[in-house]
C-alpha cells in the first residue's frame, strides 16, 4: 500500500508543526509596520527589516516545497541509486520519531519483503513541539512498536536494511545517539546496511532555515557517531543541497 501525498503536504505540515513561529513572526511584522506608520520610523531600516523578517519566513516553506513536494524524495526512486540488496525476502526495518512518512512506501517498494516498524519517540527526552503535533496526525503502519533508544527488538545479526529517515536527530544528546546506533549495529546483518537521511547544519541549511538549522547537526558531529559505533560510511549522496543520504555498514 503506498500512501499519496496530497499537494504541497511539505509545506503544509512545516506550517502545522511549528505554527507558533510563524504566528509570532507575523505579529512582530505587524507591530513593526504599525510602528513604522505611528513614530515614522526611516522607510529604508523598516523595509530592510521587514525583508529580513519575510525571507525568515518564506525560505523555510520555499525550500520544504522543493525538497519535500517537487524532488520526488517520497517517490523513492532515489533508492535505486544506492545498489541496495532487492531479493524478495529481506528483512528491513523503518525507525521513526512518532512521525512516520514513510513505511507504507517503504513496503511498496519492497513488496516481498519483512517489514517491522519502530518509534522511538520519549516524550520526556524528545522535547520538540513539533514533533508532538506532527504524531497527532501521523499516520501508524500496522504493528508498529514503541521502543527506547537503548534496545530494538530484534536479534543481532538479522537485518538487512535500517531505515533512518530525518528521524535520528531528535535524538539530541551524543551519548543517547552512541548507544541507539550501537543497537543498529548489533541487528544489522554482516552484509547488511543502514540509510539515514537526514539535512544538516551546513551553510545550505542555514540560508534555508536560519537559526532553525541549529536543530539538526553537521557531517562532522555524525561521522563522529558513526566511528565511535565502529560503524563504516561507505557513501555519502546528496538529494538536493539540503538533504544528504548517508550508507553505513559494519
Amino acid at each position: 500500500m503506498e500512501i499519496k501525498r496530497r499537494k504541497f503536504q511539505g509545506v503544509l505540515n512545516i506550517l502545522s508543526f511549528n505554527r507558533q513561529f510563524y504566528f509570532f513572526g507575523l505579529l512582530v511584522l505587524g507591530l513593526i509596520m504599525l510602528f513604522q506608520y505611528v513614530f515614522n520610523w526611516e522607510f529604508e531600516l523598516v523595509l530592510l527589516i521587514i525583508v529580513g523578517f519575510l525571507y525568515g519566513l518564506l525560505a523555510p516553506l520555499l525550500v520544504s516545497a522543493y525538497v519535500y513536494d517537487f524532488s520526488k524524495f517520497y517517490e523513492f526512486n532515489w533508492l535505486n541509486d544506492l545498489q541496495l540488496n532487492k531479493n524478495n525476502n529481506l528483512n528491513i526495518v523503518n525507525i521513526n520519531a512518532g512521525f512516520d512518512e514513510t513505511s507504507f512506501i517503504l513496503k511498496n517498494k519492497f513488496q516481498q519483503s519483512n517489514l517491522k516498524v519502530f518509534d522511538f519517540y520519549d516524550e520526556s527526552k524528545h522535547t520538540e513541539q513539533a514533533i508532538k503535533r506532527a504524531r497527532k496526525v501521523s499516520l501508524v503502519y500496522p504493528n508498529t512498536q514503541r521502543i527506547n533508544t537503548n534496545a530494538i527488538p530484534i536479534n543481532e545479526n538479522t537485518v538487512d536494511i535500517l531505515f533512518l529517515l530525518s528521524s535520528v536527530h531528535e535524538i539530541r544528546k551524543n551519548k543517547e545517539k552512541i548507544v541507539f546506533f550501537n543497537e543498529c549495529r548489533r541487528v544489522l546483518k554482516h552484509n547488511g546496511k543502514i540509510v539515514i537521511v537526514e539535512h544538516l547544519r551546513d551553510l545550505p541549511n542555514f540560508l534555508a532555515f536560519s537559526i532553525g538549522f541549529t536543530h539538526f547537526f553537521s557531517k562532522q558531529t555524525w561521522k563522529k557517531v558513526f566511528k565511535k559505533t565502529n560503524l563504516k560510511l561507505k557513501e555519502e549522496i546528496k538529494f538536493t543541497p539540503f538533504m544528504s543520504v548517508f550508507i553505513l555498514n559494519k
